[in-house]
């Protein structure tokens, strides 16, 4: 069976080399083709608008002299002298462009040859109005002097304008001649691979026992990716939780912290704005006006001290409990938010670190109300069971749609992991516009 199927695929690999170099010739040729017309037609178009400029800048000089001749003002002879300069200029590069075609090159001698004679003619008029011959200036003014000139010039270039037009026809021609050969091309290219496709479908059926081969192979593969993966997630989990506790011992080390020193240093500065009241004058009323705002001041940054810490750390936790620490938690999160905050709460059997877990779970929904529910009623319950302990946190804010949670809503993430790590479970209920509930449920501690 081996043999046929090599014979076919090399087949096809030939068919689909010959498609190849057929595809790559024609766009060549084509290629080839149309640079070379697209070029003549680009000559074509540059000669035209060069002649255009020489028309123009011809009339403009006699214009300009005229302009001179009647009114004797020099600003009339700006444009004579520069058009002088641009024919000059546009001779040049119509010299290089005609060079390659002899009729061009006798039409080309023919125009610059009667260009050179009407500008002669125009200098000589100009020497005569400067020089002060009145009547002989007037005289030609009067007359059609130049005007067979002009007409020579004007048939030169009306022959070259016409032969411009004949080529870009040409060059318009041959690039219509290579898109069909193009057409051509591809139809033919198209047409064996059409062929090289059908012996494809032929072949397929040869390669679908090699196709069940493998997919029993990856689906073999694909089993020990997956326990793989299942080792790998619960390492991440203990790292997680190794983590989270980690964070949760700096935060406390930084609390304790921040309690020593800062407070000790806010209470040195307190004292000393005590000691200062009794030796200046507090009848001076900036003086009076001064000392209030810095003991203000001073208890406003005691008091952020100590919500920075009770952030951190909930002192309140290990000195009066799980309770006491909640209900001062949601009094200060009613305050702040101006949200009617209703709160049951029962006494709980739980470890130190599952109390922590309760309390950062009900800090985090309550953050998360805060910033994102606009919400106007929360009702938060701790409920004590015999074998478990039920934590909910409720609103009716505008709620979100679970199935859309962003996978960078680390929030929830963090959430979860930390009610899991707890041996609890958590979920999340919500519908757009029905509010959100936060449910946990974390098994009392053992022994206590």
């Amino acid at each position: 069976m081996r043999k046929p199927l090599f014979t076919k695929m090399a087949v096809n690999m030939l068919l689909a080399l010959l498609a190849a170099v057929m595809l790559v010739a024609v766009n060549e040729a084509g290629y080839m083709s149309s640079n070379s017309a697209i070029e003549g037609l680009e000559k074509a178009q540059t000669t035209r608008r060069t002649l255009d400029r020489l028309a123009r800048a011809m009339f403009a000089m006699e214009s300009g002299l005229r302009g001179y001749l009647l009114t004797g003002e020099p600003t009339h002879l700006k444009p004579y002298i520069d058009n002088a300069r641009q024919i000059e200029t546009s001779l040049f590069e119509l010299h290089a462009l005609v060079s390659g075609s002899p009729v061009d090159v006798s039409d080309f001698t023919t125009l610059s040859r009667q260009i050179a004679n009407r500008i002669s003619e125009l200098d000589m008029t100009l020497r005569m109005r400067r020089g002060g011959h009145d009547d002989a200036w007037n005289f030609v003014l009067s007359t059609n002097v130049g005007v067979k000139t002009m007409d020579a010039i004007g048939a030169a270039s009306e022959r070259m304008i016409q032969r411009t037009i004949e080529r870009a026809d040409d060059s318009n021609r041959e690039i219509l001649h290579s898109l069909m050969l193009s057409r051509i091309g591809i139809a033919a290219v198209a047409t064996i691979g059409l062929l090289a496709f059908y012996m494809y479908l032929r072949k397929a059926e040869a390669l679908q026992l090699a196709s069940d081969r493998e997919k029993e192979a990856q689906a073999r593969e694909r089993d020990q990716l997956e326990q793989l993966v299942r080792e790998r997630t619960a390492s991440l989990g203990k790292l997680a939780t190794h983590l989270q506790q980690v964070r949760e011992e700096e935060r406390g080390h930084l609390a304790r912290e921040l309690h020593d020193e800062l407070g000790a240093l806010l209470t040195a500065a307190k004292l000393d704005v005590a000691r200062l009241k009794s030796h200046v004058n507090l009848d001076v009323p900036e003086i009076s006006e001064r000392l209030k705002h810095l003991v203000e001041t001073l208890n406003t940054v005691i008091s952020l001290k100590r919500r920075i810490i009770e952030d951190l750390r909930p002192s309140s936790l290990s000195n009066l409990g799980l309770s006491a620490s909640l209900e001062i938690l949601t009094r200060e999160f009613a305050e702040r938010s101006k949200m009617n905050v209703e709160v049951s709460l029962e006494s709980v059997r739980l470890s130190d670190s599952s109390q922590l877990t309760v309390y950062r779970l009900i800090q985090e929904s309550l953050t998360n109300i805060g910033k994102y529910a606009g919400a106007q009623k929360v009702l938060i319950t701790v409920h004590n069971y015999p074998n478990h302990v039920t934590v909910q946190v409720r609103d009716d804010g505008a709620g979100f749609d679970t199935q859309a949670i962003s996978p960078t809503a680390h929030g929830l993430a963090g959430m979860h992991h930390r009610v899991e790590a707890a041996g609890g479970r958590l979920t999340v209920t919500s519908a757009p516009g029905d509010g959100t509930l936060v449910s946990a449920t974390l098994p009392h501690s053992n022994g206590a």
